[in-house]
């Protein structure tokens, strides 16, 4: 049997046929104003952050609107990033104010003035100053020093790498400890309370009295208590419990009652004839 050999031609990335792309305002433009694109331009922004920006701009001013429903996939085929890089430098750009959102519409904010970064390259004449100043003293004069410390440097950040630095723990302070109330026999300056008061009065008991046959019966057994207002509450609630005693039903004085048989003369009975 002959072996047959079968050649299959691949599409190779074979640059010399791929068409050259340019770009031409015929397809297409975007219409932003020159102090937008110079505040871009000049903002410090992350690789990230500003391909966002020209994609926002894309989205929006692209087609003539300020702001638009603009999904994250839409803005990661742009950009070529991942949903989850485009969701979180959004939410970047939303913090400094360079984007905003108008309900679930998004666009890019005119107002260059809010935005907010942490520094700005659009102090460049005085960092150019500060820079240019000591440049030839910092140069020439303590090389060696410089060298010195630079060597140094590393040899203490290698130090670093392999001894980290001992996180001291934090020290938790203890607990106050709750100081217990003991309990204690009936003190001599018992007084009353607004909420002793206030149940008896619910109650409908006499509060001076029953403290009064309070404080007797507990001094006599000598009873101990930690809170001795709240032990008269409880005295309260059983006063009202079992203070009431049910009235005891009046018997009807119209009532029969038995007749005395025995004490009632009757008279002197006749025997029969025949029982004689």
């Amino acid at each position: 049997m002959a072996n047959i050999a079968r050649v299959y031609n691949f599409p190779g990335a074979d640059s010399g046929d791929q068409e050259s792309r340019v770009a031409e305002l015929d397809d297409g433009y975007t219409r932003i104003a020159n102090e937008l694109l110079e505040s871009i331009a000049s903002a410090d922004l992350t690789a990230r952050q500003l391909k966002l920006m020209l994609a926002y701009i894309r989205k929006t001013y692209g087609f003539n609107k300020k702001s638009d429903r603009i999904a994250d996939e839409q803005i990661a085929q742009i950009t070529c990033l991942s949903r989850q890089n485009v969701n979180k430098a959004k939410k970047e750009l939303l913090s400094m104010n360079c984007l905003f959102l108008d309900g679930s519409k998004i666009g890019v904010n005119k107002e260059v003035s809010a935005w907010r970064f942490s520094k700005c390259l659009q102090v460049s004449n005085f960092v150019s100053k500060s820079e240019t100043r000591n440049v030839s003293k910092l140069e020439t004069s303590e090389v060696s020093k410089l060298e010195t410390h630079k060597r140094h440097s590393l040899k203490t950040n290698k130090d670093n790498i392999n001894n980290p630095p001992i996180v001291p723990q934090a020290v938790i302070p203890p607990k106050p400890e709750k100081t217990q109330k003991r309990a204690t026999q009936f003190p001599k300056d018992f007084t009353t309370t607004e909420g002793n008061l206030k149940l008896a009065t619910e109650l409908g008991v006499d509060l001076q009295s029953e403290v009064s046959a309070f404080s007797d019966h507990h001094q006599s057994k000598g009873s101990t208590f930690k809170d001795w207002n709240l032990a008269l509450n409880t005295w309260l609630r059983n006063a009202a419990k079992f203070g009431r005693r049910t009235q005891p039903v009046a018997r009807n004085s119209s009532r029969s009652l038995p007749e005395n048989f025995a004490g009632k003369d009757y008279g002197q009975t006749e025997i029969p004839d025949w029982a004689r």
